[in-house]
Order: structure tokens, then sequence, then C-alpha cells
């Protein structure tokens, strides 16, 4: 059985979900609209603080795998953002689609692991699936749906938010299991962000109401974390007689144009048995030229092939990252997109 998540707060009446409005039935039929074989998904930008005013919605960030779930009378498709069809790797998910009894939707959303505080952790959600390249299938995973891109036959990118919320809402109503509803939460933004910060969530998402479903990093949806985390590239390792697994460190890199761009290193987060599976891995992807060159005694290095999933608290004045962890491998086919540098985070 699946747990709940845990409520970003639980005992402010101003900041419960507002209830479901009920769907207006003099809204006009409209004409189908061809079902899209794969919409390319809207990305927040990070942020610093939480925006100001009436004009946004405010939701849990979720630290897992971004997914579409393309339900059609022929059968249910799992999609990852980077449009590899992952139904096989979660059956649960799936089947909880098939249960739904709708003809046609798009849902798009977030799949995770809970832990027993009911809060995402990305590690489980790895482990779950077998780690990278993995060929496990994930039953303990929940998708967590945040929007609602098709439904009925009409494509609802062109609306704005708060009409597909309204959809959302009532479409899972009283939805529970493998698929549920992503819980609005209403308030201020730093409010909501230092208690999601004091539950130990990730941080939270803003998402303006009155914008249609626009691909790509618009500024439409904003995300504010407590903890930053990213995506990075492995670019090698230091040596270690005595650390667990002979890695010291892993020398990182984000991407700046057609540019690595070095960004420090992380040595901790990893157990022995991370450490010498990533040894192999790397030492099989040794290279005399370096991505970035660095100097330092006992450095490895390896071809950018690995994206890391590093947590860390901030960047120091040179460009490197503040407190590194390593929190585990992401893959192509989920969304491995390596940090952009000009990315880095504004006011």
């Amino acid at each position: 059985m699946s747990r709940r998540a845990k409520p970003l707060l639980q005992d402010d009446q101003v900041l419960k979900s507002k209830p479901a409005k009920p769907r207006d039935p003099a809204q006009p039929n409209l004409p189908f609209d061809p079902m899209p074989a794969r919409v390319e998904p809207c990305l927040a930008l990070l942020k610093t603080a939480p925006p100001k005013g009436v004009g946004w919605a405010f939701e849990v960030k979720w630290d897992g795998y971004r997914l579409a779930i393309h339900i059609e009378p022929k059968g249910v498709r799992i999609i990852t953002r980077g449009g590899h069809d992952w139904t096989h790797r979660f059956p649960a998910i799936a089947e909880a689609a098939r249960k739904l009894g709708v003809g046609t939707a798009i849902l798009d959303g977030e799949a995770v692991v809970l832990d027993k505080e009911g809060r995402s952790d990305f590690g489980a959600l790895q482990r779950s699936l077998g780690g990278r390249g993995g060929k496990r299938s994930s039953t303990e995973s929940v998708f967590f749906a945040f929007d609602l891109l098709y439904f009925d036959g009409h494509d609802l990118t062109g609306t704005e938010l708060s009409v597909r919320r309204h959809l959302l809402e009532d479409f899972l109503d009283g939805v529970t299991g493998a698929i549920q509803l992503s819980e609005e939460v209403h308030g201020d933004g730093t409010a909501l962000l230092a208690h999601a910060c004091s539950l130990g969530l990730e941080g939270i998402i803003a998402k303006h109401r009155d914008q249609p479903y626009r691909s790509g990093r618009t500024g439409d949806w904003l995300k504010i974390k407590c903890v930053q985390s990213e995506s990075f590239m492995i670019i090698g390792y230091e040596q270690s007689t005595v650390a667990r697994g002979g890695i010291g460190s892993l020398l990182l890199a984000g991407r700046k144009g057609h540019d690595w761009i070095y960004v420090g290193s992380v040595g901790t987060g990893f157990n022995t048995k991370d450490a010498e599976g990533l040894r192999i891995t790397l030492d099989k992807l040794k290279t005399t030229r370096p991505a970035v060159p660095l100097k330092g005694k006992n450095l490895v290095f390896a071809q950018p092939t690995l994206i890391a999933e590093i947590e860390f608290r901030g960047w120091t004045h040179d460009g490197n990252l503040r407190h590194a962890s390593y929190k585990g491998l992401r893959e192509v086919q989920d969304n491995a997109t390596v940090f952009d540098m000009s990315d880095k985070p504004t006011g």
C-alpha cells in the first residue's frame, strides 16, 4: 500500500487546498482534438525566492522522475521527460491509470518513492528501479499528477493553468494509491517555503495561474529549493588509498554552450558499494584528454558520460558547488540534462 505524501502545512487553515468547484454543466461541447504522441514538458526556472502576487499557485516540489501518462482506449503509455517509453518500469502506476475510467487523457506529473514521513526520496526511487541502467520495475512508486494536458478528446495546453487544475482536481477527486493529485497549497510563498524546509521537503513550485501550458523553461513555472539539487557531469575522480571504493571525490562539470565548466568535486553521499561501482564504470571511460584541464595528484579523467544528481548549499565566489553531496546517477531516458551555468539562480 502506498504512503500518502507529507502535507506541506498541517495546522495552518489558510494554506490548505481549496475545495474543488463543481464542473459547469453549461460548458460548451468542443470539437475533438487529435491526441499528441508527446508534449514537450514545461520546465521550472530556478529562483532563490518565491514570487509575490495573487497570480501564483504553489505546490510541493517532488524529487523524482518527471513523467507523462498517456491514456487511450488502446492502452496506457508512460513517457519520460526525454521521450522514452517507461511503461514497463512503472507497472503499478500504469495499472492505476487503466482504472481511472477515462477514454483519453495526458497527465503531467512526477513519479516518486515516499519515505516513512511521506517525503519524496530520490535515492529510494533509484534503488526501486535498480540504479542507473537497471532493469527493475518500481512497484512502490507513486505518481503525483500536477497538470492535465489532454482530456476526453480535448487539447488543454492552450487553456490557462487555473482551468486545467480545476479539471484535474475533478478528474482525480477521491483517487488514492499509485496515482494521486499533487495538492495546491495557498498562502504567502515565503511562509510556504520556510515551512517546506522545516519539514525536510526539497522546496516548492510556483506556477502562474493565467498562463497556458508552454513547453520549455519559460518562467511560467518557478522552482524554489530548500537545498539545491541539480545534475552535473562526472569528468573523473580523485583516487584514494584510504577512502571507500578507491574514490576520494568525484570531479564535476556544468555545461556552458558547447563547453564544460568545472564546478568542483563531491566526496560525500556515496557508500563503499556506490564508490566501487562508480570506479569500475569510470575506469572503463578513462581518457588522457580531460573535458576540463585540471591539475592535481591522483586525478583520473573520464569521458563525459555519467551524469550525477548533486545536492548542494549554493555557490562559492569562484563558481564551485558549496557543501556538495552525491545523490545518485541520472539516466538520459529520465531527464538527465546537465546543469546549464547560465541558469545559476537570480533573485
